[in-house]
């Protein structure tokens, strides 16, 4: 069993920066792919950005591609999702996953079983 509790919200004019933190606890030696998902009222929820913990490889949405980033904890303890030049479209609240995926295919679009409870962002003008 695996658990994900995220840190690091908050609200933060446009042009702004956060930094969230995901602890993952458990059993984590098996996870290959960990990442981070949001969803804004109203919407589709939306992978952000994802990473393969065995090779570093990462994937990002084109909506945040160059201004967030994302890296882990070697122990696999941990990921990080750094988002710089926030915009008002970014506020969402934003969740933490961590996953054995086939293959390392760690895109938003396999499916993930562990996720956290979320960290809300808010972003305003």
């Amino acid at each position: 069993q695996v658990r994900l509790v995220e840190s690091g919200g908050g609200s933060v004019q446009a042009g702004g920066s956060l930094r969230l933190s995901c602890a993952v606890s458990g059993d984590t030696e098996w996870i290959n792919c960990m990442g981070w998902f949001r969803q804004a009222p109203g919407k589709e929820r939306e992978g952000v950005g994802t990473i393969d913990t065995d090779s570093g490889i990462s994937w990002f949405a084109a909506s945040v591609e160059g201004r967030f980033t994302i890296s882990q904890d070697n122990a696999k303890n941990g990921v990080y999702l750094q988002m710089n030049s926030l915009k008002p479209e970014d506020t969402a609240r934003y969740y933490c996953v961590a996953d054995f995926v086939e293959n390392n295919f760690c895109h938003p679009e396999s499916e993930y079983a562990n996720w956290g409870q979320g960290t809300q962002v808010t972003v305003s003008e």
